[in-house]
């Protein structure tokens, strides 16, 4: 309690009330709550309590939590640890794009309560680091996610390795479908708690639907990114994030990616830099939608619709988190209109509708949006290990598939190019407009013209895209500068 009141925690939100008597009494618990509901501690500090009782062998850790992604498992373990400590207990996580070699070590020391994305953890157990016969409580965190990630079947090996007759805890946004097949499988008797519907009722989230052109969308989200505060821009693919983190910085504004194409010190140093403001704008894909915390997310904007209710609930839920409020945008061409209308009603939400043109009072009045500076940016400061030079990128140039659906993109011209071109490859922006210009030459702004950002940004990008063979070497270098 003292820990907890030290972080400014002093009521339960809702679903830490319902649940953590049954957790502590042993009971198997089905919890759902709207995301940013506070599962994370609902789950974690009973569990902890319980393993107070007892001592850890090495190899052997006596509580497991899974969850589908890296930054999630690093989450949970952060939030956990300080009061872990307070009990003398430990936390530790095991992911992917780690080094073996210190999740290795930290099992041999010990590990009372491992936070896990089940690829790792069924490679360390292959590699005999690891046995989960001594655990006692395993804990399935964004359960629906994991589904939707094709992660089951490994859930269902580690499951499988458990203590029999431990104690089973599983918390999701939703609990249908192949959830539903997991809980009957492995849960006894599970005790339900539901205390949010899973439609994005959240009173301090106030949804909007913005109907813009396709050739205004850049302007419009680069004047959205110029706002002050924290945002969220969410995309389809890794390459449309890293797209439009280096359009905006072409314009000025400081914007990361993050996807499940970069290695794990590339997404921890974007998150981090988010997160203490160093970079006001995070773009990204669905990977990042799921149990992500991030304090003071005040605006999160749908550059790409989302495909289903489901993705729309874990984006909206990067802002108005336990208890703050917060603004979702979701962007629109003309033909997508209906399609997002009957997502939206699905969703239980009833956004506004208007339409919006760079320069908008509305959209000020809105989002805070105004006129980026126009003034290129020289590096991005989350993404500098990704701009290599085409001579050293290796075989990396051609991409490799990743979580998010498309090939990792290097800084080489090929799979860029190939994005870069068509619109729909990527995200619903357009090649933004560049006046006159002739292949391969930059267009100079127009001096004083609204449209000064979106034609700098063309310049550049013509250069990209691979139209700049016959240019000269200073506009090749000009594009690969940012």
């Amino acid at each position: 309690m003292t820990a907890l009141h030290r972080r400014g925690i002093t009521d339960p939100f809702p679903i830490q009330t319902a649940t953590m008597p049954d957790i502590l009494a042993g009971k198997d618990v089905l919890g759902r709550g709207q995301t940013g509901s506070g599962k994370t501690l609902a789950f974690g500090l009973p569990t902890l309590v319980r393993l107070t009782e007892g001592s850890t062998a090495p190899k052997r850790p006596r509580a497991l939590v899974l969850v589908p992604t890296r930054e999630l498992a690093m989450q949970v373990c952060d939030a956990l640890e300080p009061y872990a400590t307070t009990l003398g207990l430990s936390v530790r996580n095991v992911v992917g794009g780690m080094p073996f070699g210190r999740q290795i070590d930290n099992l041999r020391r010990g590990v009372d309560l491992l936070v896990a994305t089940p690829g790792r953890l069924n490679d360390l157990i292959n590699q005999r680091a690891c046995d989960l016969g001594d655990v006692s409580i395993a804990i399935l965190d964004e359960a629906d996610h994991m589904a939707d990630m094709g992660f089951l079947p490994q859930v269902r090996k580690l499951l499988d390795q458990v203590r029999t007759g431990g104690q089973r805890l599983l918390f999701s946004a939703t609990l249908d479908g192949d959830v539903d097949k997991l809980v009957r499988q492995y849960l006894n008797h599970p005790v339900t708690h539901s205390v949010a519907p899973s439609t994005a009722g959240v009173e301090e989230m106030d949804h909007h639907v913005i109907t813009v052109s396709a050739e205004d969308k850049l302007d419009v989200v680069s004047e959205i990114a110029s706002r002050d505060g924290k945002t969220m821009f969410f995309v389809r693919t890794k390459h449309g994030a890293d797209r439009l983190a280096k359009k905006l910085g072409q314009v000025g504004v400081r914007a990361g990616s993050l996807h499940g194409g970069k290695s794990q010190g590339q997404r921890t140093r974007t998150l981090n830099q988010f997160k203490d403001g160093a970079v006001p704008v995070l773009i990204a894909t669905d990977v990042a939608a799921r149990g992500i915390h991030v304090d003071n997310v005040g605006l999160v904007v749908h550059v790409d619709p989302p495909a289903d209710p489901k993705d729309y609930l874990h984006r909206a839920g990067r802002t108005a988190r336990a208890g703050e409020s917060g603004t979702v945008l979701t962007l629109v061409l003309p033909h997508q209109r209906r399609e997002v209308d009957q997502m939206t009603r699905k969703a239980g939400v009833q956004p506004t509708r208007t339409s919006a043109r760079p320069g908008d009072a509305d959209l000020a009045s809105l989002t805070g949006a105004r006129r980026p500076s126009g003034v290129a940016l020289i590096a991005a400061p989350a993404d500098s290990e990704t701009r290599r030079h085409p001579r050293n990128a290796g075989p990396r140039r051609g991409g490799t598939p990743g979580r998010d659906g498309a090939s990792t993109s290097s800084s080489g011209g090929q799979s860029r190019t190939r994005g870069y071109r068509g619109a729909g490859h990527g995200s619903d922006l357009p090649r933004p407009r560049t006046g006159s210009a002739s292949p391969g030459r930059s267009a100079a702004p127009r001096s004083g013209a609204p449209g000064s950002a979106r034609i700098a940004g063309g310049a550049v990008g013509r250069s990209e895209a691979g139209h700049g063979r016959s240019g000269s070497p200073r506009g090749r270098r000009t594009a690969r500068s940012y």
